[in-house]
């Protein structure tokens, strides 16, 4: 007959704290989730306590982690940005609702903002519109317009923002906008709302449809 396995061989984590030195499961947790990516404060304290460690030795193993720079939340926001705006195009409103939903503290979130900067933001924003252009060209005005936006839409770009790229990138390319009946003056940034159209209709919600 196999012999029971434990519920840390099942899971390949420590199980409940029990009767065990609840700081060193604590470390032994923390370690095991750090081993895999870097996580910041918040998410090892809501590790930690789902496993039932004590608070007082969660809070002590988190101290000593934050003093040893294994944990760093400034260095992870600002590391998170860099990543994920230049692989990904994520607008700044979207990597700091990510950040806020790690538990990043809103100084932290502020300072890597801070590096990240407007102009480097527009010119993301117009290269992501750019690799999307050719593949827009032939259809309808409205249709390409909402394409554009759309795509900076879903990565979290503001509707002036999103307005203002499409229109360039369109006009660069000699498209008359009001003659194809759409009207892309800049529009509130507001989260939702009414997009503009003209004979070449495009719809209400944000981001558009593609």
């Amino acid at each position: 007959m196999a012999a029971r396995r434990s519920p840390a061989s099942v899971t390949g984590q420590p199980a409940d704290v029990g009767d065990a030195d609840p700081e060193a499961v604590a470390r032994q947790i923390c370690l095991r989730m750090l081993t895999t990516a870097p996580r910041t404060r918040a998410q090892l304290a809501t590790a930690l306590q789902r496993r039932g460690v004590p608070e007082d030795a969660a809070e002590a193993v988190l101290s000593r982690f934050a003093d040893v720079k294994l944990i760093d939340d400034a260095m992870f926001a600002s590391a998170w940005v860099e990543s994920r705006h230049h692989g990904r195009g994520l607008s700044g409103q979207a990597l700091a609702a990510e950040l806020r939903q790690r538990g990043v503290a809103p100084g932290d979130i502020q300072a890597a903002m801070d590096k990240l900067g407007p102009d480097q933001e527009i010119a993301t924003a117009r290269s992501l519109v750019a690799r999307r252009l050719a593949a827009t060209r032939g259809q309808p005005a409205a249709v390409r317009v909402r394409r554009l936006i759309g795509v900076l839409a879903r990565k979290g770009y503001p509707r002036a923002l999103a307005y203002r790229v499409a229109r360039e990138a369109l006009e660069q390319e000699g498209l008359d906008l009001a003659a194809a009946g759409v009207d892309l003056s800049d529009a509130p940034d507001e989260p939702a709302g009414d997009l503009p159209g003209g004979t070449g209709e495009l719809p209400g919600a944000w981001p558009p449809e593609p």
